[in-house]
């Protein structure tokens, strides 16, 4: 299953052409749809009638100090349900304080403390949500205060909390790249039966020594090649969601990048299947 973004950016050129893009579902930021209506809401119905909706949450700031907002929650619950959400995904990381958005997704503390904090307040989202929470490993260009290594962080929350990763490759490629690890060995440290979604994107190189992670370019080679081994690492079908953010394109070019990465998807698959055959 190869995904995309859902944007208002090509909503309309989408609609008026469904051909322009072939994909097997969308996804969008729940926030910035559960409120919506009129014209663009239904746009956004029509394509519900499509295709399956996955859902990549910005503001449950699962790392923050702050208690969780249980009216969001109880909003978002709605939103979920009575769209069918095959999966609701965030980011393992904080984007508020005191109340107050900061409007980034900043790093968490690689502390026992912050494990403890995150795994509280993850299990209290599933309890209301009713449904596992998907964490993504976000970017970062300074680790906070780290007592331990990133990959023993993660997979602490994940094991404790029982929920499951989101795995965004470029995210991986990019940290690995700023701070000087290897990417593949990160991934096979990582509870291969939690990840439940893969996402991909591009980013920008802006010095010899610094990627920003933008989802403004299109994916590079090595990236796809980090994907390719996920996928042969995995050993089984996992969703997949191609992000552009910003600086979108045509449809032609956003189609050339999911046809990509089904090719490279299907070649995983098939391979899988000699393997067991």
């Amino acid at each position: 299953m190869i995904g995309v973004g859902y944007r208002k950016d090509f909503a309309e050129e989408w609609e008026n052409n469904p051909d322009s893009l072939r994909v097997d579902f969308i996804e969008v930021a729940p926030e910035n749809w559960m409120n919506v209506g009129g014209y663009w809401k239904k746009l956004f119905d029509k394509k519900l009638q499509d295709y399956p909706l996955f859902t990549h949450g910005l503001s449950l700031s699962i790392g923050s100090p702050d208690e969780l907002d249980f009216k969001f929650l109880k909003d978002l619950k709605t939103f979920l349900d009575s769209n069918n959400v095959v999966i609701y995904s965030e980011h393992l990381s904080f984007s508020k304080c005191d109340n107050a958005h900061l409007y980034d997704l900043l790093p968490v503390p690689f502390t026992e403390d912050a494990v403890k904090h995150v795994v509280k307040k993850v299990k209290s989202v599933q309890d209301i949500l009713e449904r596992p929470l998907v964490l993504e490993i976000v970017s970062y260009y300074s680790p906070l205060a780290a007592e331990m290594k990133e990959i023993d962080f993660v997979n602490a929350i994940v094991q404790e909390s029982d929920c499951q990763l989101l795995l965004d490759v470029n995210n991986i490629y990019v940290n690995s790249f700023n701070h000087g690890f290897n990417p593949v060995e990160f991934i096979t440290l990582l509870p291969r039966d939690k990840i439940a979604y893969i996402h991909m994107a591009g980013h920008l190189q802006v010095d010899d020594n610094l990627i920003i992670d933008t989802h403004s370019e299109p994916i590079i080679n090595p990236v796809y090649r980090l994907f390719e081994f996920s996928l042969k690492w995995l050993q089984k079908p996992i969703p997949v969601l191609l992000e552009r953010d910003f600086n979108i394109p045509d449809l032609k070019e956003i189609q050339s990048e999911i046809n990509e990465l089904k090719r490279l998807y299907n070649k995983s698959l098939q391979k899988e299947k000699e393997h067991v055959s």
